[in-house]
């Protein structure tokens, strides 16, 4: 009985670790106003028939603090990495030369820094939301258990520690998007 219960925490502290790792790879393609080809990560272009993520077909790089450089390997995927930009929203527009791409990130206003905040705030209560469904389920599991003939002293420690778990990780969701309020704000 005790090893369920113990990979029923391991379980949900994996779930939550991953929350966390979700919303840092969504808070990564939030632009700050600096350029980074992990703006580009997801991307994905039609390469002979199959889905590629764009870092496949080109060579990505930064030139300069807001301008990123893409160089196809092959001139006729230009126009497909052009697609997926204008097809991924990200604020920005491509500009072919007919040998590379050039992406400037034009400076955030104060009205878009605030909206990029309440993106980043959206995405941190979906991870909130993830880690709670992951407690609601430990604490279901913990409590069939004890039902089925596990102590309750130690059903009522496993609760707590996973609702240590629930509060350790809702307070690391809360640090990082503090520090991604920071970012964005600064100008």
């Amino acid at each position: 009985m005790q090893e369920e219960i113990d990979l029923v925490l391991e379980t949900t502290e994996e779930s939550m670790q991953a929350s966390v790792g979700h919303l840092q790879r969504e808070l990564v393609k939030i632009r700050s106003g600096k350029a980074s080809p992990d703006m580009l990560d997801g991307l994905r272009v039609d390469f002979y028939g199959s889905a590629s993520p764009i870092s496949g077909v080109a060579n990505i790089k930064v030139e300069d603090g807001r301008t990123i450089v893409i160089q196809p390997w092959e001139k006729k995927m230009i126009a497909e990495i052009e697609k997926a930009i204008f097809a991924a929203n990200l604020g920005v527009t491509p500009m072919n030369n007919g040998e590379a791409i050039r992406i400037v990130i034009p400076p955030l206003t104060e009205e878009r820094r605030k909206l990029l905040v309440k993106q980043s705030h959206v995405a941190g209560e979906h991870a909130k939301v993830s880690i709670r469904n992951a407690r609601r389920d430990a604490i279901e599991e913990i409590k069939k258990a004890v039902k089925n003939g596990y102590s309750e002293d130690a059903g009522k420690n496993s609760e707590e520690e996973v609702d240590n778990m629930t509060k350790k990780y809702t307070a690391q969701v809360d640090a990082i998007l503090v520090s991604k309020e920071k970012e964005l704000m600064t100008v």
